[in-house]
């Protein structure tokens, strides 16, 4: 029998869904480095050019090569850090010390610290993002409901902008805007990075306690991971909920991985939601990954489409007198980064 012509809008349909996202394979653990180390964590953060993976541990930043798991370097007398912003353009980091309320700045490639901007108006300086754009860097302060801007350039304090509550985590869009988690207060905010200014605020309706925040840049869509294991996805310019969707217990973050349309969020759980985006707000759960009791953060390799989390074991003793939760200790040498990948 003769074939059918297919029709040309079909055929460009077809190649507009094939395009977006190349085909995902089923993901899994790939690798599980024991690192060791002292002190907790907080967040992680990627640097491509070099493959290196910076961990935050409580007074200092672990520098680890995310090819072999070996530790390459360490960035000391960072008091309290929470996060790590990497400006690959500048040579430079930043990390946010929420212990005496200031951030540090070091050269990307030597490890060496170089500066310390204090953040007097900025108390428990905790997540912190680089708008490269602006080139400014943002610390979000949890204790004081404010953000303070660093000029990148300069390695100067520039503005505080005041917050509706605590702030979480934060993601910039590349058009000059920020966008911020209000934990307390189950809200959204937008930030103008020209006018120092919050220009947004968008309830999240069915968000407990947002945590993680991702962007598909794109196609203006925010990912929020909420206390109450949901993840929304809001529309960037009008703040509406276009989609919601289950994910696991105690969140802490979320990626998105814009080559492969797939959003990821780490939860304390032991698990990893994997979310497939496709055109016209259609959002599955691919996949849930088990990780490990622990891996609550990480930070996404958008190149090799791996996912690294980072966790830890613990001994537990009984709660002491008059508590509730038990003590928890780690064991020594048992700080581990997770590789999650395709198989």
């Amino acid at each position: 029998m003769p074939k059918t012509a297919k029709s040309p809008l079909l055929v460009a349909a077809a190649a507009a869904l094939m395009s977006f996202g190349a085909a995902a394979g089923d993901f899994q653990v790939l690798q599980r480095y024991k690192i060791g180390g002292e002190g907790g964590w907080d967040y992680l953060s990627y640097d491509a050019p070099s493959h290196r993976l910076f961990i935050a541990r409580g007074q200092h930043v672990q520098v680890v090569d995310a090819r072999s798991g070996s530790v390459v370097g360490d960035i000391p007398d960072t008091p309290g850090v929470h996060g790590i912003a990497l400006a690959p353009e500048l040579d430079k980091g930043f990390t946010s010390n929420g212990r005496d309320n200031s951030i540090s700045v070091f050269t990307a490639s030597s490890l060496k610290t170089t500066a310390r901007i204090p953040t007097p108006q900025g108390e428990n300086p905790d997540f912190i993002a680089y708008d490269e754009g602006t080139k400014q860097v943002l610390a979000f302060n949890g204790r004081s409901h404010n953000a303070s801007v660093i000029d990148a350039v300069a390695d100067k304090l520039v503005a505080t902008i005041a917050l509706a509550g605590k702030p979480e985590a934060a993601v910039s869009d590349g058009r000059g805007r920020v966008f911020v988690d209000i934990e307390d207060k189950n809200q959204l905010q937008a930030i103008d990075l020209k006018t120092h200014a919050v220009v947004a605020t968008w309830p999240l309706a069915g968000c407990d306690e947002p945590a993680g925040l991702a962007m598909d840049r794109a196609a203006r869509r925010l990912f929020v991971g909420c206390h109450n294991k949901t993840l929304l996805v809001v529309n960037a310019d009008t703040g509406k909920t276009v989609a919601q969707l289950p994910i696991g217990d105690g969140v802490d973050a979320n990626a998105f991985d814009a080559a492969r349309g797939l959003v990821f969020s780490s939860q304390g759980d032991g698990s990893l939601s994997i979310i497939r985006a496709a055109p016209a707000d259609r959002f599955t759960v691919q996949q849930t990954v088990t990780t490990a009791r622990g891996a609550r953060t990480m930070a996404l390799n958008a190149i090799d489409h791996q996912v690294y989390l980072v966790t830890a074991e613990f001994d537990e003793q009984p709660a002491a007198a008059g508590g509730t939760r038990p003590r928890r200790t780690m064991k020594p040498g048992s700080f581990t980064v997770l590789v999650v990948g395709e198989k």
